[in-house]
């Protein structure tokens, strides 16, 4: 049987369904292979030949005059079948099925993929799909989605699975837009004919790029598999976990979807605590504690400290500390004596720490670096968030992003309030400094404590 790793890494591309028509999916494809810097060979397979956008469009694999690793199905799924026998006799290594109508739909559909499947065992080739966009490796510029975009594929150290294809484009498409964080690979699983959840799991386990997994499910093939898989895993690396169909009507929706059988959630919870996974419970969840991960260190422990010019926000920060199981962090007396330098009213530089008025006589350049420099040195502070006001001038946040790169030894997210047009701006000038930047404080919150979840599993376990 083909590794994923040499699909993943596969430098010829033959496209079934390439159009004449370049406004088709299969002739994008095509253009977006070289736009993404795809340096391999690429054919398009139509069976009336032809060419667009510059390719030579072959009637038959047996027409292409090199050896294809790789094949993209954007063709009815009757067809599929005879398609994947053809590039298994040709030794191709895997196949990305983007074509929908197949165990979903109905009985017909199911046919068509077990002969798939059958095809795929007897011959040893690996098989993504059906109804997937399918691979991306940004390090040698692989696409299989006519969705790719040029920021989608610059190289970050995030991989990511997921058992949506679009689901997966858009994702990729967002966190590719926030610039620093970028990914490394990207898998689509769609019907799970043969590549699974837990193969990518092993995938991203020993491929160097990936620092930090994350993993979109409505299903679990075979959960004893997954839950030993993930256990090997997480001892490594991160892996975040985002499960659709949680609900009897979710549930329902993803067997239209995907073909997929609901997993009893609270059997999936129990499941998760034992193999490390870190279960988010939206996206803007999993994409805080991705830039956490990747961005800032892992936290000691389990202590956080508040810098808040909102007393709200900080009364609401409180509460989301307790119900995620995160301390607030006690200040030491050294804490004490430097925050008193720049917060006059000895109550406001407890924990929370208010800045206001404070920072309207020291300014905020001086007040932020000082308290930050202060919790820095206190081992008893374990991560920080700072909640502050989003201003129409973003390098305004140029010293304090600064001085965070410079001298941050524990997780630091900063939150910012404003106006729409001013939370963009300086939210974007944060996230190109790689300084976690999320919309609300307790956010913020669940995802240093997934961060301390997991550094406390890896502490346990070495």
């Amino acid at each position: 049987m083909r590794t994923l790793n040499e699909v993943m890494e596969s430098g010829s591309i033959a496209v079934f369904g390439a159009s004449q028509d370049p406004l088709k999916p299969g002739a994008i494809l095509l253009k977006t292979l070289i736009d993404s810097g795809f340096k391999g060979q690429i054919a398009g397979i139509n069976p009336k030949g032809g060419s667009v956008n510059g390719f030579t469009l072959y009637p038959s694999l047996d027409n292409v005059p090199f050896d294809v690793d790789l094949a993209v199905m954007l063709i009815l799924p009757h067809l599929v079948p005879r398609a994947v026998q053809d590039c298994a006799k040709k030794g191709v290594k895997g196949v990305v099925i983007s074509s929908e109508g197949f165990a979903e739909s109905g009985e017909k559909g199911r046919q068509h993929q077990k002969e798939i499947a059958d095809i795929l065992k007897s011959s040893g080739m690996r098989g993504f799909g059906p109804n997937t966009l399918g691979l991306v490796n940004t390090s040698t510029g692989l696409t299989t989605s006519y969705f790719t975009d040029k920021n989608m594929m610059l190289p970050g150290g995030v991989g990511f699975a997921s058992q949506s294809g679009i689901f997966v484009g858009a994702l990729l498409r967002y966190i590719g837009s926030l610039e620093s964080l970028g990914i490394s690979k990207g898998i689509g699983l769609g019907n799970k004919v043969d590549v699974d959840e837990s193969d990518t799991l092993e995938y991203f386990m020993e491929d160097e790029q990936t620092r930090t997994i994350g993993i979109y499910l409505e299903d679990i093939r075979d959960g004893a598999r997954f839950i030993n898989t993930a256990k090997r895993v997480t001892a490594k690396k991160p892996v975040l976990l985002l499960k659709g169909g949680q609900t009897k009507e979710g549930s329902l929706a993803s067997a239209s979807h995907t073909a997929s059988l609901a997993v009893n959630n609270a059997v999936l919870n129990g499941a998760i605590q034992q193999s490390g996974i870190l279960r988010m419970n939206g996206i803007e969840e999993m994409i805080s504690t991705l830039m956490g991960f990747e961005w800032t260190p892992l936290p000691k422990g389990n202590n956080i400290a508040l810098v808040t010019f909102s007393g709200a926000q900080a009364i609401m920060s409180v509460d989301a500390a307790v119900k995620n199981n995160v301390s607030i962090a006690k200040f030491s007396n050294k804490t004490a004596e430097a925050l008193s330098q720049v917060i006059a009213t000895p109550s406001k530089a407890h924990n929370p720490i208010d800045i206001y008025p404070d920072m309207m006589a020291h300014g905020f350049d001086k007040i932020s670096t000082e308290i930050l420099k202060a919790l820095f040195k206190d081992d008893g502070v374990h991560g920080i968030v700072f909640i502050s006001f989003a201003v129409d001038r973003a390098e305004s946040f140029h010293r304090l992003s600064d001085f965070i790169k410079q001298t941050c030894t524990k997780p630091v997210f900063i939150s910012l309030l404003g106006a729409k047009e001013d939370t963009r701006s300086s939210n974007d000038y944060l996230l190109k400094q790689k300084i976690p930047c999320v919309a609300y404080p307790e956010t913020a919150i669940q995802a240093f404590s997934h961060m301390w979840n997991y550094a406390k599993k890896r502490m346990m376990t070495q």
